[in-house]
């Protein structure tokens, strides 16, 4: 019994081995990395990198005019950051609606491959155009203004928060779901007792992060004219008016940062 017993302890007492399949995986895997790093060395133009140091005289010269922001028009500034946001808030919340019915058709346990699979495939159309392919599209379509970078924002965020969306569904317990088969329920009544209630934590997360993720890219879709601070902050680069941009910055900054605290409460009450 003794000899038994040492020899579990002994046994107990190794660090656990991974099988040779996986070791052999993840050996193939990092080291493909590291040779698509090497092999994107100079496409990447990554030999450039000594410039940095090379031109610090004309870095720190275009630094010193970031040094004396310009807030002679602050409240026009604020106002066209509080439009941005506002952009950002209406892009977010039809990319909710977008992403939902997205996200439950998306998700392998709640539908069949036939649709689950079309589902996919949309979701990564929507996230592979760039928003600012969009918001020119509706530019086109509108005429310049807000209205065309709100659609553009909400497309291209459906199609990643419905990505998120599914992949949260993916990951529930199966538990409450059969639970509420068990008392005769329909198919849509176990995802609304079943799979919403387990998912909608982790979905309110996700889209408070676009939110904020929002807010920075509604700037970028100011170089197609679809309004806000972006629109002002690209006519004063093209201008060089450096003082200026350096006030758009921290304006933008300073909205950012609120944005995120905002955020931060909110999931402090609802997770």
């Amino acid at each position: 019994m003794s000899v038994t017993a040492s020899v579990t302890d002994s046994d107990l007492l190794k660090p656990p081995s991974r099988p040779l399949g996986q070791q052999l995986f993840d050996l193939g895997l990092w080291g493909g990395i590291i040779v698509l790093l090497v092999i994107s060395f100079g496409p990447a133009e990554m030999s450039k990198l000594p410039k940095l140091f090379e031109n610090s005289d004309n870095m720190r010269q275009f630094g010193r005019e970031f040094l004396h922001p310009d807030f002679s028009d602050w409240t026009f500034l604020v106002s066209q950051m509080w439009l941005t946001v506002q952009i950002a808030l209406w892009g977010t919340a039809i990319a909710v609606l977008i992403a939902v019915p997205l996200g439950l058709l998306g998700a392998r346990n709640v539908t069949p491959s036939y649709i689950q699979l079309p589902i996919r495939r949309l979701m990564d159309v929507l996230r592979s155009v760039p928003d600012l392919v969009i918001g020119t599209i509706f530019v086109v379509a509108v005429g310049l203004g807000p209205f065309a970078g709100v659609m553009a924002l909400a497309l291209n965020t459906g199609g990643v928060l419905g990505k998120l969306f599914s992949e949260a569904v993916e990951s529930i317990d199966k538990g409450p779901v059969e639970g509420v088969r068990a008392t005769g329920a329909a198919p849509l009544q176990e995802v609304v007792w079943g799979v919403i209630p387990q998912v909608a934590p982790l979905w309110t997360s996700y889209a408070l992060y676009r939110f904020e993720s929002n807010s920075r890219a509604a700037t970028v879709l100011g170089l197609i004219g679809a309004g806000g601070i972006g629109q002002i902050l690209f006519d004063s680069l093209n201008s060089f008016s450096y003082s200026r941009v350096a006030a758009i910055a921290i304006v933008i900054v300073i909205a950012v940062t609120l944005i995120d605290l905002l955020s931060q409460t909110i999931r402090a009450r609802l997770l």
